[in-house]
């Protein structure tokens, strides 16, 4: 397992102390619940209680948010339904790989040190990603009701699986679309095709009512505020060290270390320059090794809420699990809790910011937008 390098910048922990006296559990929360996964659920999130059993995700904020920063979790659901993990080929290999694996522990350290809204998926990734578009799927995995079937759809006997409707998205092809169907190195995930009923469900249970609980929460912190930051919580298995291409001594070029946090704003288009340009400093400061857009520059959840021009801004963040899980990359580990205190002070500089844009725009509505140097001095 590789050692967390990144640091708390100097003179913060006094203050993130405070922070989660103040906030997490000891705050007064609004817990929302939505969407539905189905029964004979196994496993569980890291939020939520019996009342959330069942639900496809969890959205936990205080009454009164210090900051206009919502952070999400979509890849972090375990509740498998007996059904799932039958299905399955090799139900652990598939879990773990699959998974964004605790990266949800980290969110809620995260959420508790700041005050800020969190929303955690319990759906599973191998039944519906939730960072994939409704119809971004591999038809080759859906079973075709017979024609005529009792059930069968007028578009499923006009022929919507033929080869001319299934689309041309590259991400289902490889086996990576709405519903995972194989993996890198591994090969089929499902003993099966999946019924086109089941599929529709999913995404009327699960997809839907997650992202316009998104969107909806997305406007009224914005609307509150002026300004507004998703930051999309992902984890990532570890990369490999970075060439620089600058030769040495030895006549090979120099290794950079390997970035343990990939920063993605789908390359400038779902958040403003100057928050990135802030990130990037904290985390340089911080001790912390990052890379912009590569090879994760985010995906439908960026595209589909960001929207700059009205004050929605979005970043994808991805962690390196060897940052805080077990040397299998399976469990977390005690490193969950200094990382998330390394993460809290980003996201309290990148919410002050976003706090500071949101006032000048208000201000300055009409006015030509706000530079760089003006976001940086509305963040002091």
């Amino acid at each position: 397992m590789l050692v967390l390098t990144c640091r708390a910048k100097p003179g913060s922990n006094s203050g993130m102390r405070a922070a989660a006296s103040n906030t997490g559990i000891d705050r007064d929360l609004i817990t929302t619940r939505g969407g539905a996964i189905g029964g004979g659920l196994i496993g569980s999130g890291a939020i939520g209680d019996r009342a959330s059993a069942g639900a496809a995700f969890v959205h936990i904020a205080p009454r009164s948010m210090p900051l206009p920063v919502l952070i999400a979790v979509p890849h972090a659901g375990r509740a498998y339904t007996g059904d799932v993990l039958a299905q399955m080929r090799d139900p652990e290999m598939s879990q773990l790989r699959l998974e964004d694996r605790h990266i949800d522990n980290v969110g809620v350290e995260v959420a508790r040190a700041t005050g800020t809204g969190l929303l955690v998926a319990h759906a599973p990734r191998a039944m519906l990603d939730l960072n994939r578009a409704d119809d971004d799927v591999d038809w080759d995995m859906i079973e075709r009701p017979a024609k005529g079937a009792v059930g069968a759809s007028a578009a499923d006997n006009a022929g919507a699986f033929s080869a001319a409707n299934r689309g041309n998205n590259a991400r289902a092809r490889s086996g990576l679309g709405l519903v995972p169907r194989r993996l890198p190195g591994f090969g089929e995930i499902w003993r099966g095709k999946l019924p086109r009923g089941e599929l529709e469900q999913r995404i009327d249970t699960i997809h839907r009512p997650y992202h316009e609980f998104l969107a909806r929460e997305l406007e009224r912190i914005r609307d509150a505020w002026g300004a507004a930051l998703l930051i999309d919580l992902h984890s990532m298995p570890p990369l490999r060290r970075q060439q620089t291409g600058v030769r040495g001594e030895g006549g090979a070029g120099n290794d950079e270390p390997a970035p343990q946090v990939v920063l993605g704003d789908r390359f400038g288009a779902s958040c403003h320059t100057g928050l990135v340009s802030r990130a990037f400093r904290y985390l340089d400061e911080a001790g912390c090794a990052a890379s912009h857009n590569r090879p994760y520059s985010g995906g439908y959840v960026l595209d589909r809420h960001a929207a700059t021009a009205r004050g929605i801004h979005a970043v994808q963040l991805e962690i390196c699990r060897s940052t805080y899980l077990d040397a299998a990359l399976s469990e977390p580990t005690e490193a969950v809790k200094p990382l998330a205190m390394m993460l809290a002070g980003l996201v309290r500089e990148l919410g002050a910011a976003t706090a500071g844009l949101g006032a000048r725009m208000g201000a300055r509505m009409g006015n030509g937008g706000l530079s760089d140097d003006g976001l940086a001095q509305a963040a002091e």
